[in-house]
């Protein structure tokens, strides 16, 4: 399920307040190898332990936000930093 448009422009990262956009699958692969590998954190220092199938990630491409079952999950400590990648 795709978030639609016009909730797209209304959506932005609750700490910094930059706005969302769909996260391409070749960078939703990339972050589930890392998933795999069991390489990947969320920003409060846990693992990210589930695949993910659709994500937003903010304009400035630091932080990347997980979509489940068609909701963006938006908490603080739920955001992944894309810094823990390399060339992402």
């Amino acid at each position: 399920m795709t978030i639609p448009e016009s909730l797209l422009d209304i959506l932005c990262c609750p700490v910094s307040h930059e706005p969302l956009r769909p996260l391409e699958k070749s960078r939703v692969k990339k972050l589930n190898d890392a998933i795999e590998r069991g390489e990947l954190l969320y920003v409060d220092g846990s693992t990210v332990d589930q695949k993910i199938s659709e994500a937003l990630i903010t304009r400035d491409a630091k932080v990347v936000y997980a979509v489940e079952d068609g909701i963006p999950v938006l908490l603080p400590d739920r955001g992944i930093g894309t810094t823990q990648l390399e060339n992402f």
